[in-house]
């Protein structure tokens, strides 16, 4: 079997999906082979991207392998000023790899102003005519060499965001019309929400014969016809991707814990409107696991890809400190708001935490159902900061439980605790278009496509997405306390490469 990973994704560590379905394979003694056509198509990209002539692309080309290094090696994380430099100039060759056309990629997206990722037709059409995605002389070349020596009775490929659609149905085409005796699957995050969305059918017709949603091992080997071992289930496998490539001073393993979210009660969360049910593996065995998963690789970060990370494994984190640095998304809960708690969770080997704290009004707060409090968020802060662990703070604009008012809340709660932050991450509300919100709210049309899964909406106090988008610029960014910790932000890489900035400086922000 093949699996591939298509562009676009951030390209600084591999996918955990890819991971565990080539451990599930592994374990069950299944010959298979792993292709990142994502880290591969983006370096085809700028290794290829056509001279300008103008001075900005003539120096990220001339400085291409240097920035490159710079990133791999962890000096570029020495100064912000510096890092932003390296990744906006190979950001720039991916920028201009498309010249005259409707198509904009850069490290973190690709969008096509002809074709809608959230709409079935256009990616049947972008099946079609694969030939004019911009990385089909790379996938083409790839994907002909590696199947004229094995003969794949099946390929699977792996669709977790929107940035990769487009270009997963590509090769979906390619494939197709190339081999159609090979049996195509299809999987990933954005697929299950999809299918959780519109149903069981297969709505791309003969381009796929099977759709996988939720966690695919299982599915994938009875598809295969194997006699799935009972048990615990196997660890994900690293060895079969290529260290080197990504764009990250060492090599990130990407580890789950749990699937869903063990709160699983907000308003406006995606996971609830879509009924994914919270799957904890034991924290005591997941932690080993990792352990003997880090002696093996070495890697030089662990990225905690929960949801958010249970107290439970938190705590089975700190009575077994892992052998390398970690970070990952947890819940604001009384724990944080214990010192001691803290101190354990920094011997553990954490870096960073990111926190949802959404809006600083607790009525807000309260009406979504997010079950923090104000008090205990200053208290997490506070101890995070004591204990030397970075925090990246997520804030969420425009849901129809605030006002302009609660809005400048935030940013008097964000202002107040602005020595404790490290890190924000500032957005705008998308309505859920199957969530508890979405009751009672008049609708519009936010992505053309019968794919979509969110929607805009007529706000009740009068707080729509321009007048946030407004405010968020003008008065929240521009805040004199809040605007030193908004140019912290790694562009591109944002959360997953603000941890390195602690760890390469010996300290948080």
């Amino acid at each position: 079997m093949l699996l591939i990973y298509p562009p676009i994704s951030k390209p600084c560590e591999p996918p955990i999906g890819i991971a565990r379905l080539a451990g599930a394979l592994y374990a069950n003694n299944t010959g298979f082979d792993v292709i990142d056509a994502n880290i591969e198509g983006i370096y085809w990209l700028i290794k290829n991207t056509p001279s300008l002539g103008d001075r900005w692309t003539m120096r990220a080309t001339k400085n291409l392998d240097v920035n490159i290094a710079s990133i791999k090696n962890g000096h570029a994380f020495k100064n912000m000023a510096r890092y932003k430099k390296a990744v906006y100039e190979i950001n720039r060759l991916l920028l201009v790899s498309q010249p005259g056309q409707a198509i904009k990629i850069t490290l973190t997206d690709y969008e096509d102003k002809a074709l809608s990722p959230v709409n079935s037709h256009d990616l049947i059409y972008a099946a079609c005519n694969f030939e004019k995605n911009p990385f089909y002389v790379y996938f083409s070349h790839r994907l002909k060499n590696i199947l004229e020596k094995k003969d794949y009775k099946t390929i699977g490929i792996s669709i977790n965001y929107l940035s990769q659609a487009l270009c997963g149905f590509s090769i979906i085409g390619f494939l197709r019309h190339n081999y159609p005796h090979i049996r195509i699957v299809i999987g990933g995050s954005l697929i299950t929400s999809w299918m959780g969305n519109k149903g069981p059918d297969n709505m791309f017709g003969d381009l796929v014969d099977y759709i996988i949603t939720g966690p695919g091992e299982i599915p994938l080997l009875r598809l295969l016809g194997k006699d799935i071992k009972q048990g615990i289930k196997p660890a994900p496998l690293y060895d079969v991707f290529n260290r080197d490539p990504y764009l990250s001073p060492g090599f990130i393993i990407p580890y789950n814990t749990s699937t869903g979210c063990y709160w699983g009660r907000c308003t406006f969360c995606p996971e609830r409107a879509e009924g994914n049910r919270y799957i904890q593996t034991d924290p005591l065995y997941a932690v080993h696991e990792l352990s003997d998963i880090i002696d093996h690789t070495g890697p030089c970060l662990i990225h905690l890809t929960d949801n958010a990370v249970s107290p439970a494994v938190m705590k089975a984190l700190i009575k077994n400190p892992l052998p390398a640095p970690w970070y990952g998304f947890a819940r604001v809960n009384k724990d944080l708001t214990d010192m001691d708690f803290c101190m354990g969770l920094k011997r553990s080997g954490c870096v960073m935490l990111k926190l949802g704290v959404e809006s600083g009004d607790q009525s807000v707060l309260d009406m979504m159902n997010k079950g923090i409090v104000l008090e205990d968020v200053v208290g997490t802060l506070e101890n995070l900061k004591k204990a030397g662990i970075g925090t990246y703070v997520y804030i969420l604009f425009g849901t129809p439980y605030e006002s302009k008012e609660s809005a400048r809340k935030t940013i008097d709660f964000i202002a107040k605790n602005h020595k404790n932050i490290d890190f924000i991450n500032c957005a705008i509300f998308n309505l859920p278009l199957n969530s508890p919100d979405a009751r009672g709210l008049e609708i519009r049309e936010f992505y053309k496509g019968d794919l979509s899964l969110y929607g805009d909406f007529v706000h009740p106090k009068d707080w729509g997405r321009l007048k946030v988008r407004r405010f968020i610029e003008k008065e929240f960014k521009g805040h004199p306390l809040i605007k030193p910790i908004i140019q912290r932000q790694p562009p591109f890489f944002t959360s997953n490469h603000a941890p390195f900035f602690a760890i390469s400086q010996g300290k948080v922000c």
